[in-house]
C-alpha cells in the first residue's frame, strides 16, 4: 500500500511522504515514510511513538525529520491501530514491554523496511523512540544492531542481564522529573545498566515534566501520571535534533 503527498517547509525544501505496509508481531504495520529532498542517500531515522500507537504526532515529526534531510519512517506498534483507550493500550503494550524478542521483532521489521529504501544510507541509522517506541530502540540497540544512536523520551527502561553490552552507539535519553512511570529509581537502574556496559550514556532530566510531557494533549483518557508540557516539549525536540546532528549528521548532493 503506498499514498504519495508532498509537503513545502517556509525554506521552500520538498519533502515528499508515503505510507508503507509491512507484517511484524503477527500484524500488518502501516509506517509513515518522509523522504527529503534530493536525489542521494541520507541517513535514516526510525521513529518509535507513543504506546498509543502512531499518530499525526508522530508523522509530523517525521515529515520535520525530512526536511532536515533524513529518511524518517515514524513506525507502526499495533496494525495500523491508535489505542486511545488506556485499558486497551496497557492490554496490549504491558506484553509486549515483557518480551524484549517481540519489541526486536517490531523494531527489526520497520528497520528492514528503512534500510530497504534507495534513499537511505542503511550503514548510517539512528533510533530515536517515544515510551513503548522508545523501549523498542534500545531493544534493537541490546539486540546488536548496528545503528548509530539510539535517542528516547519517557523509555528508561531496563532490558535483559548483561545484554547492554551489546549496544554499540552513544545513548541519549530525556525523562520528566515528576514522571510516576519513569520514577527515580528506574531511572537510576536505567543509568546503572548503561554504565556497567560501558556504553556512552547521556541522561536528561526535564524540571516539572510528567510523562509523555513531549505529546500534545489527546481528545481521550489517559493513564494518570501523563500531561503535556509545552516549553519541555520544545526543549527535547531540539535535544533530539541536536542528537542527530552530532551522531548522524546530514551530507548534500
Amino acid at each position: 500500500m503506498t499514498t504519495t503527498t508532498t509537503a513545502t517547509t517556509t525554506t521552500v525544501t520538498t519533502i515528499s511522504t508515503r505510507t508503507v505496509a509491512y507484517p511484524a508481531d503477527g500484524l500488518m504495520m502501516i509506517g509513515h515514510l518522509a523522504l527529503p529532498a534530493g536525489v542521494g542517500r541520507r541517513p535514516g531515522v526510525l521513529l518509535g511513538p507513543e504506546g498509543m500507537g502512531l499518530s499525526d504526532v508522530e508523522r509530523r515529526r517525521a515529515d520535520a525529520l525530512a526536511e532536515l534531510g533524513y529518511v524518517a519512517l515514524a513506525f507502526d506498534l499495533h496494525g495500523g491501530r491508535y489505542l486511545g483507550d488506556p485499558e486497551e493500550m496497557l492490554a496490549r503494550c504491558l506484553p509486549l514491554l515483557a518480551d524484549p524478542d517481540r519489541l526486536r521483532e517490531i523494531g527489526q521489521a520497520a528497520l528492514d523496511v528503512l534500510s530497504a529504501e534507495p534513499r537511505t544510507d542503511p550503514d548510517r541509522v539512528a533510533a530515536v523512540g517515544y515510551g513503548t517506541g522508545g523501549t523498542v530502540g534500545l531493544e534493537l540497540g541490546r539486540a546488536g544492531v548496528g545503528l548509530r544512536v539510539i535517542g528516547t523520551v519517557n523509555a528508561t527502561t531496563t532490558g535483559r542481564p548483561g545484554e547492554a553490552a551489546r549496544i554499540r552507539c552513544p545513548v541519549w535519553a530525556g525523562v520528566g522529573s515528576e514522571d510516576p512511570i519513569m520514577p527515580p529509581a528506574q531511572r537510576d537502574a536505567f543509568t546503572a545498566e548503561m554504565q556497567a556496559a560501558g556504553v556512552d550514556w547521556r541522561l536528561t532530566v526535564y524540571g516539572g515534566a510528567l510523562h509523555a510531557f513531549h505529546h500534545p494533549p489527546v481528545d481521550h483518557p489517559t493513564v494518570p501520571g501523563v500531561g503535556y508540557h509545552p516549553t519541555h516539549a520544545q526543549r527535547a525536540w531540539r535535544d533530539v535534533v541536536d542528537l542527530l546532528a552530532e551522531c548522524l549528521p546530514v551530507a548534500g548532493d
